[in-house]
This record gives C-alpha cells, structure tokens and sequence, in this order.
C-alpha cells in the first residue's frame, strides 16, 4: 500500500496493524513492570506556563482565553519533566507516565511533532539505577515481539546486552580523535581550542559556532553512529554544559551525570541525576534564553512555580525514553509514523 495512502485507509492500516498491535503488547507489560517495580502511574498536563528552557528546543504556543475574555500564552509540553519533579517536590517518590509531547521542527524517520514519551522518576536513587531499568525495558519489548536482534540502517544490536558503557571523553577519543577534557573545566569551556581540534579531525566549524554547536556536530556525524551496533551503550558523563537539569558529578564537577541510550546507532533515552540548585537552574534558563533569543528571535518564559518545587524535591534521577523509537526498533519499523496509531499527515 502506497505511503502516501491516509493512515486510516483500510490497506495502509492493515499494513501498519502488527506494529500497533505489538505497541499496545508493549505497554501494557511496561506498565506491568512498573507496576511490579512499585510506582505508580500519573497522568501530567500537557498546557503549561513553560514547554522547557533549552537553546533549541522548539514548542507549539496556544492561546487560553478566560471565562472574562482576558487571554495568556500557554505552550505544550516538550516532555512531562517540569510537571513530575512538583509531584517529587509533593511527595511521590517513584512515578511514570506515558505522555504525549510536542515539539517544532522535528519531523523524519525517527521524529514526529507528536509523540510518547515514557517518562519515569525514582526519588534517593543514584542516576545508574536507570540504566538497570533500560536494560529491563529493552527486554521486555523483545520478549513481546521475540526479536532479539534489532536492525535499522545497517547496524544491528542484540536487545538484551549486555550493556556497553562509555564515557563522553572515552567516546570523543575512540571515534573523534578529540581529548574533550581539555576543552572543559570548571570554569567553561575553551571554544578556540575545540573548533581546532574539530577541524583537524574533518568536522567543519563556522566562527558563529559555539562550543556546544561544535560538540553536537561531532557527536552526530562521528560518535552516534558508532553507538549500540552490537550491543546497546550507555554514554555517560555529559559535559556540564550539555546537561541542562543534571546535577555535577561528585567526581568531576566539569562533567554532569547525564546519560543516553543508544541501539542501532538511534538514542533511545536520555536520563539525569537531577540537579536540585533552584539558583543554578535558573542560571542556565536564563542563559538558553538569551542564546534562543539570539538565534531565532524567541524565547520561553521561566516556570517560576516548578524553581520554587525544585528547592524542596528531593535527590531523585529521572529518565525519559522515546517510546514510539522503543517500539520502531523492537518490531522491525522503519520509521516512527508506522508505530503511532494516529499520526499527523505530512
């Protein structure tokens, strides 16, 4: 059936069945295991004041208009994270949720502008405890579908590990050529010495270009290609720049422990010991906003209601996975609209 056949012609939607049929299989044993693993489920807001902070991260903006006709900006979510650390700040201590999210300027194989995310948050556990929970997510949806081998593009990945771990600095020498350590210190970070380097090793660097520009090119084009081909990798330890809600490493407070999951050279997750400095959150808020505002013209107002939920959250790592990606890789999909019931037309 042709591609471009709506998604709910009978011929199409019977092409796309098994990968939806296997969707529903899929969560509803995630939420068995969560179940098992005792939290519990809750259901975030998808309107909210702020859809997140970050340089280049793009929102939907709607309208509210009152009961008296006054009228506010409001945006949809770009991930349930604001609205779940106020449930820790309020006193839940391990929840998920299936949610779905928004995002501009995203759309391909491994995008759509709405999507679900699968979002969970363990209140005092250590940020390497999630990686045993991608480790059972990954199994269970190779068990429902009994594809233990997952292939997209070329590269192939066993599901079930075991897993492979990486630092950020171990990656950018093995696969870049790059020692990442001397561009980063506690104080910043040296961009003229990072373009060079980058360039040496064939990326190419433009002088408006900054130091996380750089770092995202050459984690794109010469390191997540060569992540989770065998087997599924865990890359740790992000620069502090490059983690925007994570806290610093108690033994390298240059780096943050952030962490993504990669399979067949796609990420997966991305998960955070998370920061709890209301004022430094604030800080790095206020910075990609002057930076957004720099590139595109916009920005997004702060959420002072979830800085104040971060001064009384307490220590917790959270992590969200993309579950539609989750559920492409584990039924042989080749791209996401082929797993999302409904998918928005093109």
């Amino acid at each position: 059936m042709s591609q471009s056949s709506p998604w709910w012609n009978p011929g199409r939607h019977s092409d796309r069945r098994p990968f939806l049929v296997a969707r529903s299989r899929i969560k509803a044993a995630l939420r068995e295991w969560f179940g098992s693993e005792g939290f519990l489920e809750i259901d975030a807001g998808c309107l909210q004041i702020s859809p997140g902070n970050e340089t280049h991260l793009h929102a939907f903006r709607t309208e509210l208009v009152g009961t008296d006709l006054a009228r506010r900006d409001l945006y949809l979510h770009t991930s349930p994270e604001f609205a779940m650390k106020k449930l820790l700040a309020a006193g839940e201590t391990k929840i998920f949720t299936f949610a779905p999210v928004f995002r501009n300027r995203e759309r391909g194989a491994l995008h759509a502008p709405e999507f679900t995310m699968l979002e969970w948050y363990r209140a005092d556990d250590d940020y390497e405890t999630l990686w045993r929970d991608c480790a059972a997510i990954l199994t269970i949806a190779s068990d429902i579908t009994r594809r233990a081998t997952w292939t997209y593009r070329g590269k192939t990945c066993e599901a079930a590990g075991p897993f492979q771990k990486l630092t950020l600095t171990k990656a950018f020498e093995q696969f870049a050529h790059i020692p990442l350590c001397k561009t980063l210190s506690t104080d910043g970070v040296d961009r003229e010495r990072f373009a060079a380097l980058a360039e040496a090793n064939g990326i190419r660097v433009s002088t408006d270009d900054t130091w996380s520009d750089i770092f995202s090119r050459v984690v794109v084009e010469k390191i997540e290609p060569e992540l989770g081909r065998r087997y599924p990798t865990i890359l740790y330890e992000y620069p502090a720049s490059e983690a925007a809600l994570a806290r610093p490493s108690p033994r390298d407070p240059a780096v943050a422990e952030r962490f993504e999951l990669y399979t067949c050279g796609v990420e997966m997750a991305n998960g955070f010991g998370e920061l709890t400095d209301a004022e430094e959150q604030r800080r790095r808020f206020e910075r990609w906003m002057a930076e957004k505002s720099q590139i595109y013209g916009e920005r997004y107002p702060i959420d002072e209601d979830f800085l104040s939920a971060l001064e009384q959250m307490p220590k917790a790592s959270g992590c969200a996975l993309g579950f539609d990606r989750l559920v492409m890789l584990a039924t042989g999909a080749e791209r996401v609209d082929q797993v999302i019931w409904t998918p928005l037309p093109e």
